[in-house]
């Protein structure tokens, strides 16, 4: 079995990816010199992204999840190199957030076509539960996120912003070759889609939603991911702040915090991959951690403090992700777990830009702490109201 060629690839994808968000606001502000059109550019640069799950994962209950695996790969590495060819024959620094934003829908789907195959890997893989599978796919897909913007600041260092993007090409390139030799040796058999070919693009849609308000469980997962990603939407979108304002600490202190964060992360996932944690309590320490993480962000008077909570929130996303994605794959039916999936991503992620809005309405320099605090009473609610709701579950399924 290949698995590791499969995880290359999905190091190799991300890593490209992140280089094309590294690259956007930055060179888009060394080019105009205004932080508001750096702003603006990382905006049209993610919303596609962001708006593309519920598509994405219904077409993946269309067609092979592999096919569009690799289709993301191979148009990524063309869209990249039309983008470089199109600004050198016609100029414009917008070349290069056009083709991040197609990149970033390519992304999206590639995402998604992965996160319909992992379980059909982890069920043909040998010794691999599909915890161990989701772990070693978010440590491979973590440290593509940890390597890419440190590889985008070498090659700019000494070439153009565009030799950067034909790079990315090339490792895009690379990714489908690997995902090819994976499948060359690979002998699970991958299903192939039993969704309907002519529904209307609005019916799976509304089959997701009609599994998330009526599958047992489904929606209660999906308020508790919303609860941590307004937690961590929260955290990102205040750290800087917080650390170079609050705490006066540099620039350098606050890269290396988040550098830290990235291998806090990476070391909880290979903890997860070594030991054997049991699912229920993988949710709740993650959760509860979580939620400390943020107490000590907002209570914390000194910076040790804070970067101790700093790190139990980035550090332990990624464990609960886990927890939800291995429920998830347990609830949602095979057929529709792409188109559900999708939507689920979607909803859950609305938390992550309105954190953002919330930290730059309510908040400044003396008001953070506050906000902070406030969002963490919220995430605490809507984990004893998912308990509540949980127990009563359970008490009426073991009533004769």
């Amino acid at each position: 079995m290949k698995f590791p060629a499969f995880l290359f690839s999905l190091f190799l994808s991300r890593l490209a990816d992140q280089i094309l968000l590294f690259l956007v606001p930055l060179v888009v502000f060394q080019v105009t010199q205004d932080v508001a059109w750096s702003g603006y550019a990382f905006a049209a640069e993610t919303l596609p992204r962001f708006l593309s799950f519920p598509v994405c994962g219904a077409l993946c209950d269309r067609v092979s999840p592999l096919k569009l695996l690799r289709g993301s790969q191979i148009f990524r590495a063309l869209a990249c190199m039309l983008g470089v060819l199109a600004n050198e024959a016609m100029g414009g620094i917008w070349w290069l957030v056009g083709l991040s934003a197609v990149c970033g829908v390519l992304t999206t789907q590639g995402m998604m076509a992965r996160e319909v195959m992992l379980p059909q890997i982890a069920s043909g893989t040998r010794g691999l539960g599909f915890d161990k599978v989701l772990a070693y796919a978010q440590t491979a897909d973590q440290t593509g996120m940890v390597l890419g913007p440190l590889l985008a600041a070498a090659l700019i260092a000494v070439w153009p912003w565009q030799a950067a993007v034909c790079a990315a090409a090339a490792l895009f390139l690379l990714a489908d070759v690997a995902t090819a030799w994976w499948r060359r040796g690979n002998p699970v058999e991958l299903h192939e889609p039993q969704g309907e070919p002519g529904q209307h693009l609005l019916k799976p849609i509304a089959t997701a939603l009609g599994h998330l308000l009526r599958l047992p469980g489904l929606l209660r997962l999906t308020m508790l991911t919303a609860g941590v990603n307004l937690m961590l939407g929260t955290t990102l979108a205040s750290s800087a702040a917080m650390v170079t304002g609050l705490h006066q600490r540099s620039a350098t202190y606050y890269a290396g915090l988040q550098t830290l964060g990235a291998v806090a992360t990476i070391v909880i996932l290979l903890a997860i991959i070594r030991g054997s944690i049991a699912l229920k309590h993988m949710g709740i320490t993650a959760y509860l951690l979580i939620l400390a993480g943020g107490l000590l962000t907002a209570a914390s008077t000194s910076h040790w403090g804070y970067a101790a909570g700093f790190l139990l929130v980035i550090g332990f996303d990624k464990m609960f992700s886990i927890y939800i994605r291995i429920h998830r794959q347990r609830i949602i039916p095979a057929k529709d777990y792409g188109k559900t999936t999708g939507v689920i991503v979607l909803l859950n992620n609305l938390t992550q830009p309105l954190a953002g809005l919330i930290v730059g309405a309510f908040a400044d320099a003396t008001q953070t702490r506050g906000v902070i605090f406030s969002v963490c009473l919220l995430v605490g609610a809507i984990g004893i109201v998912a308990a509540v709701v949980a127990s009563r579950s359970a008490a009426a399924a073991a009533e004769p």
